[in-house]
């Protein structure tokens, strides 16, 4: 009896170890709470609504309006006439595990919120808050006039879902292995017959709280997580602190005392489709990381340069996080140097057709300016340094230093996924080049991606010189960085039109297609004053650049131009913030890059308001095209946010 006492102690003490650890490792420290910061923190009032879960979402793909915390695998919804939160959501498996987990009988429809940590939903006889502990549990609260005899059951279960209960827990199994446990607290009774359960209070309350576990391996056992959310129901008050603690901590960081409210809702709804995004480690994602959208179906695991995108907004509130999100694409880096396109839970699903553009030495820089982390430098720079060799080695066709994007597979296809600008009109006459075995490139070098190098040398050697350690030798390292930007300087820029073009590997002919990778040797810093003139005349131009939404992936006046084209016209909010930080970069005062920064934000719908951020938006409308949620346009809305007036 002994034996089992200590073995129950010790149980218990693992389960309230992976509640600490799960979500503790990203809690940002605690600040002084501003108004600001506290007025988009105060639940209940449907006005404070960040994001309407209740809304359809305007996407063309089919995908659902969610709410997700603290990297689970689980999320809930809303509906304009729910007496319940619904759901909850498995992300993996996309599809709902019920439609409502805990239905009571007889409430009136009420008012919904969603707000940063948590949604709520009220009547006249029944206040419901729920949020999420950690990745595995959430706590739903009842509150109000609770008779005796009152009553709840799961509503629009599954056909595949087996209920059972074992005390005042029930669990529901469905296909595929992924499990949810609900926990009621003491003065429940709990029964089932296979198909649902029923809890009914045995005595008049005013207050009930519900543990909702998600499982989704056998990482955590059942009795471990039993245990634990017995101890959540027992500090509810506590881990309600906590969570507002959590969020405060993010968005402290996050928001600008000195920008007005409606800014702010955007920047607070980056920071929420951020952290909506974030999954804990599964299977074949070794850490966790960040999906692209929870909100579309095959958004399920993690791409490389998004990856590096998101950790360098990410940053500056959540740098834990951040490296995480490095992590989890570095974890599949081949022994060649390659880094995957993407990766999934099911390593089967990995795509090594092709990389993405290297950006991943400055989303490292964005970390370490951020936590000062040099243990994470050294950690990453073999990483980076080896990521860097690859592309000289595979993807130079004529060794001349200028490298292509290509693919391991020899398809236009890929090769174009490399580019991350999958169907831009640059590469419609293009071609593929054989290097050697499993390396193909375009047979036209890419004025993009050499800067991106460029930039990714420079960045290595400013790391280098923070690590501490030897610098890196041998090709490409025999030339600098310095050398690299005079180089794409020299090979890409047109004197004659004013613009950077990709180039033709055998006639050296310029792709004479105005797009947004045109400007990207002035994010990066590397065009000389002059370049830059001659392009500013372009940018500002109202007929190509300077649109109602300004700067199009191609210039508005091309004949190619689509304005439904994904990467033929429309605005990608990575490609815009490029061009509005290359102006904050070259010109005296911010002014100019400013005016651009508001029109994004007022100009984009819904974003000042209750609606979702988007993949990309029409140039000439701001309505939004593509998948909601989407995590690199909240990553570049929230570092123009952070740039403003800088």
């Amino acid at each position: 009896m002994r034996n089992n006492h200590l073995l129950l102690i010790v149980m218990l003490v693992v389960g309230l170890c992976l509640l600490v650890c799960t979500v503790r490792g990203a809690v940002p420290e605690k600040n002084t709470v501003s108004p600001a910061v506290a007025s988009l923190l105060t639940p209940w009032e449907p006005a404070n609504t960040l994001i309407d879960l209740t809304a359809t979402l305007r996407g063309r793909r089919h995908q659902v309006a969610l709410f997700s915390d603290a990297g689970s695998w689980m999320a809930f919804g809303l509906q304009a006439a729910a007496k319940t939160p619904r759901g909850p959501y498995s992300i993996y498996q996309r599809r709902w595990l019920a439609e409502a987990l805990v239905a009571p009988g007889g409430a009136v429809v009420g008012k919904t919120c969603y707000t940063p940590g948590v949604i709520t939903l009220a009547t006249n006889r029944l206040r419901q808050r729920l949020f999420f502990v950690d990745a595995h549990t959430t706590l739903l609260t009842l509150e109000g006039s609770l008779p005796a005899g009152w009553s709840c059951a799961a509503k629009g279960l599954p056909s595949d879902a087996a209920v059972s209960t074992a005390g005042n827990t029930v669990t529901i199994g469905y296909t595929g292995g992924e499990r949810l446990l609900l926990t009621f607290p003491k003065g429940i009774i709990v029964t089932a017959n296979g198909h649902n359960y029923i809890a009914t209070l045995d005595s008049v309350a005013t207050r009930l709280d519900v543990a909702i576990s998600f499982l989704w391996d056998k990482m955590v056992e059942e009795r471990t997580q039993t245990l634990a959310a017995a101890w959540m129901l027992d500090h509810t008050n506590t881990l309600w602190k906590e969570n507002r603690d959590r969020w405060t901590g993010y968005l402290s960081k996050v928001i600008r005392n000195d920008m007005k409210p409606t800014y702010n809702r955007v920047a607070a709804k980056a920071a929420v489709t951020l952290i909506g995004n974030w999954r804990q480690q599964r299977g074949g994602l070794l850490h966790d990381g960040l999906i692209p959208s929870f909100s579309v179906d095959y958004f399920v695991g993690c791409w490389a340069w998004d990856c590096w995108r998101l950790s360098a907004a990410l940053a500056s509130f959540a740098p834990k996080l951040a490296m995480d999100n490095m992590r989890v694409m570095f974890d599949w880096q081949q022994s060649d140097g390659m880094v995957p396109d993407c990766v999934y839970p099911n390593p089967q699903e990995n795509n090594y057709r092709n990389s993405k553009p290297p950006l991943a030495a400055w989303a490292v820089d964005k970390i370490w300016e951020s936590t000062h982390d040099t243990a994470f430098v050294r950690e990453m720079l073999p990483k980076l340094t080896a990521y860097h060799r690859w592309w000289y080695r595979y993807r130079d066709h004529n060794h001349n230093g200028i490298c292509e994007f290509g693919a391991t597979d020899g398809t236009l296809e890929a090769a174009a996924w490399e580019s991350g600008m999958d169907n831009a009109i640059r590469f419609d006459s293009a071609r593929m080049v054989r290097n050697g075995d499993n390396a193909w490139s375009l047979d036209q070098e890419s004025v993009d991606l050499n800067a991106y190098l460029a930039l990714d040398r420079r960045l290595i050697e400013k790391l280098e010189n923070v690590a501490g350690g030897k610098r890196a030798t041998g090709y490409p390292f025999d030339k600098s960085a310095v050398e690299l930007a005079d180089g794409v300087n020299k090979a890409f820029y047109d004197a004659d039109t004013h613009w950077f073009y990709d180039r033709r590997l055998n006639s050296h002919a310029f792709v004479r297609e105005m797009g947004c990778e045109g400007y990207v040797p002035l994010w990066v810093g590397i065009a000389t004053r002059a370049q830059f003139s001659g392009i500013f005349h372009w940018l500002k131009d109202t007929k190509k650049f300077s649109t109602y939404i300004p700067f199009p992936t191609i210039a508005a006046d091309n004949a190619k131009y689509d304005p439904n084209g994904y990467w033929r016209g429309p605005i990608w909010l990575d490609e815009t913030y490029y061009a509005i930080e290359a102006l904050r970069h070259y010109l005296p005062k911010p002014d100019e890059a400013d005016r651009y920064t508001r029109q994004v934000f007022d100009r984009l719908q819904g974003l000042t308001g209750h609606g979702a951020i988007y993949e990309n938006y029409d140039t000439k409308t701001g309505a939004p095209l593509q998948s909601a949620n989407f995590s690199w346009s909240a990553a570049h809305l929230l570092m123009l946010y952070n740039d403003y007036g800088l």
